[in-house]
């Protein structure tokens, strides 16, 4: 089975400026890497894949799922992808707690600072963030920022993990630490993964297929 399936166009305009994304990529493999200098479109290929960008044509499938084909557009509700973001996107005013079982709770309410549902008290254990649980973002290391971010794209339960340069603001011996925690995590889970990276180690370990962007096209 095909697992990802991406042949979508999008023409981004700013200004006077226009960016032309021309993604066409195709993989049995469960971990993509894409790798491309800054400005290529990585991101925004995440972002489409994730449904927060629609392309204006074309198609983009997951495992068989057709998440956009110009008829059907699933909302990113629908898609279920575990987004985990490059500065994490922690709510600052929220607990490791909060933040890790915000978007289970239909609409938009914070979650209630000591209330832990199972899958998030699931998620502490598994993070060794139960310590932490009361903290806010500030008072967090890297480390338990980049754990408390994961464990929220896991409590929901996703189809598929979404990661943009998950270890950039790491230090080197941390950022090989968590390297091999998420290498045991998703081979354990058997999520599809794509992980935007500039790290070659980082392309090495989870790269079961490698595709490189420039200027909003995929190199062969």
């Amino acid at each position: 089975m095909i697992e990802f399936d991406l042949d979508f166009r999008k023409t981004l305009h700013s200004g006077a400026r226009s960016f032309e994304l021309d993604v066409r990529l195709q993989t049995p493999h469960k971990r993509l890497v894409l790798i491309g200098p800054s400005g290529a479109g990585k991101s925004l290929t995440l972002k489409v894949l994730a449904g927060l960008l629609t392309p204006d044509s074309g198609h983009v499938r997951q495992g068989g799922v057709t998440l956009f084909d110009g008829a059907a557009n699933l909302a990113p509700q629908q898609r279920r992808a575990g987004y985990v973001f490059q500065d994490y996107a922690l709510f600052p005013h929220l607990n490791v707690r909060q933040n890790i079982g915000f978007g289970l709770a239909p609409g938009w309410r914070n979650p209630a600072r000591a209330h832990c549902p199972p899958a998030v008290a699931q998620w502490l254990t598994a993070f060794g963030l139960e310590q932490v649980a009361h903290q806010l973002p500030h008072q967090l290391s890297g480390g338990q920022r980049q754990r408390t971010a994961l464990a929220r794209a896991l409590a929901g339960q996703p189809r598929m993990l979404l990661l943009d340069e998950p270890f950039a603001a790491l230090d080197p011996s941390l950022r090989a630490a968590m390297r091999a925690e998420l290498d045991a995590l998703q081979r354990r889970l058997d999520l599809p993964m794509m992980i935007i990276t500039h790290d070659d180690e980082d392309a090495r370990v989870f790269g079961d297929a490698v595709f490189t962007l420039v200027d909003g096209k995929v190199q062969s």
